[in-house]
């Protein structure tokens, strides 16, 4: 798998995997992304931003994430084990429903983690929708740890922390 930046060339792509993981998510009942969110104004703002990362398999983008260090008011109430200066925070994490369940989603995490400390920070927080078990078995056996929560318009998200080694 080769990770780059995602590109203003790539938003369609992008917007089409996010669309087909939408559909398979609704399928297996997970009601976590919709048309309000997230949207392609949000991907051409990461983009613009230089925090969208593409994973691209057999010429095609396999998966998405967002790095960077925004987040949303609630992050700021929970309980961290690390400090806030030290954290960077996994956004918009989606793997194209072709590549689902071929451990993508560890080899991504791993590469992730090994880009957030080569960016000089020791821990990586990220949130996850409380209703998708696939998700948070990915993050439980890959090291996160649950430490908090935070209640918004989909319902609630598991705040996940992990220091990195």
């Amino acid at each position: 798998m080769q990770y780059r930046l995602a590109a203003e060339s790539d938003l369609d792509e992008i917007c089409n995997l996010v669309k087909k993981a939408i559909d398979r998510m609704e399928q297996q009942g997970i009601y976590q992304w919709d048309d309000l969110y997230p949207t392609r104004k949000d991907f051409l703002e990461d983009i613009n931003k230089n925090t969208l990362y593409v994973a691209v398999e057999d010429g095609r983008i396999a998966a998405i994430y967002v790095i960077n260090r925004e987040c949303d008011e609630e992050y700021h109430a929970c309980q961290w084990s690390n400090s806030d200066e030290s954290a960077c925070i996994i956004h918009r994490l989606c793997v194209l429903p072709d590549f689902q369940n071929k451990g993508i989603g560890s080899k991504m995490l791993s590469h992730i983690e090994e880009q957030i400390k080569n960016m000089g920070y020791s821990s990586v927080r990220l949130d996850v929708f409380s209703k998708n078990p696939y998700a948070i078995r990915l993050y439980e056996k890959n090291g996160y740890k649950k430490r908090g929560y935070a209640d918004w318009r989909k319902g609630r998200f598991f705040l996940m922390e992990k220091t990195l080694n």
